[in-house]
């Protein structure tokens, strides 16, 4: 542990130490994604995209390690029993931080297959990260404004179709598919701005979980739902780096899918759309329920610190 070090010491090295990982990792990662798009044979193909996920999934390992032995801050998790790294699962969280995507990689990696997050079609320009991304098959999602649709209204449904397609490529392998169902980061002012029914988060979007559902299908094992706390108060990435997050708290809960909720016509069939948003409303209360608990709660029972679970 060197959380020891002065922050302004620190805090700088730790950075620097992150970009050369960024840089160690994503380099030889572009070479066997560029392997892996000159050789259209199967089998190289999927040696290739497994070599991809064991360097992700190192990446993930090393940057865990830099802050789980520069900065003080401990992660306590529980609810990891039972996860398989040969599933096909479904990720739900509630999302209030840069920090929660850091938090789910680093008490996620290698327990359960490698983490996919749904992306904004403009972070692919993001230096390293982007191509990075592309290369380990994130599916990249075009948003269209009402406005933009009003005026093309072709466009309706493209982003629908993209998930589809994004989704197809996952049947055929291990994969946990990342969905922050709340849409964007919680903040007071977007809580009040809903008029939220729940304490904690912001109103669930069925639509997302609904479509990665209807494009997986029973390929989907289950659901993993993660309520992510901070009991200091809601922090930013730079607040990681520096030490100055104490304590976070999360708890994975393992759901069953519905059967009847699969294959349904969530656009086209409003019965089946509004069992389908029931079904969401009631984990959103129970993780309402589970995130005040984590935030009342002096000491989360039987969880693991954040030196075992950065471990996998």
């Amino acid at each position: 542990m060197l959380a020891w070090i002065p922050g302004p010491i620190r805090t700088p090295f730790v950075i620097a130490l992150i970009a050369i990982s960024t840089v160690v990792h994503t380099l030889p990662l572009f070479v066997v994604a560029f392997l892996k798009w000159l050789l259209p044979v199967r089998a190289a193909r999927d040696f290739f995209a497994v070599l991809l996920v064991r360097l992700a999934e190192s990446w993930i390992a090393v940057n865990a390690a830099l802050v789980v032995h520069f900065t003080p801050t401990k992660i306590h998790v529980d609810g990891l029993e039972g996860l398989r790294n040969d599933g096909h699962y479904l990720v739900l969280a509630n999302h209030q931080s840069w920090v929660d995507i850091t938090v789910l990689q680093t008490v996620l990696n290698r327990r359960m297959p490698f983490l996919r997050f749904f992306l904004k079609s403009q972070l692919i320009w993001v230096p390293f990260l982007g191509l990075a991304w592309w290369a380990l098959d994130f599916p990249f999602m075009k948003r269209y404004s009402r406005k933009q649709l009003a005026k093309r209204p072709e466009l309706a449904g493209k982003d629908i179709e993209s998930t589809r397609r994004a989704c197809e490529k996952f049947k055929g392998m291990p994969v946990s598919v990342m969905n922050f169902v709340e849409g964007t980061r919680f903040t007071p002012a977007k809580h009040a701005r809903q008029a939220s029914p729940y304490r904690h988060l912001l109103k669930p979007k069925a639509g997302g979980v609904a479509f990665v559902l209807d494009a997986m299908g029973s390929a989907l094992h289950s659901v993993v739902d993660v309520a992510i706390v901070y009991p200091a108060g809601i922090p930013t990435m730079l607040d990681l780096v520096s030490g100055r997050i104490p304590e976070v708290r999360v708890r994975v809960i393992e759901r069953a899918i519905p059967e009847e909720l699969l294959g349904i016509s969530y656009e086209n069939d409003s019965a089946a759309r509004v069992r389908f948003q029931r079904w969401v409303n009631s984990m959103w209360i129970e993780k309402d329920a589970v995130i005040t608990q984590l935030l009342d709660s002096p000491e989360v029972a039987g969880a693991t610190a954040t030196r075992e679970a950065a471990s996998g």
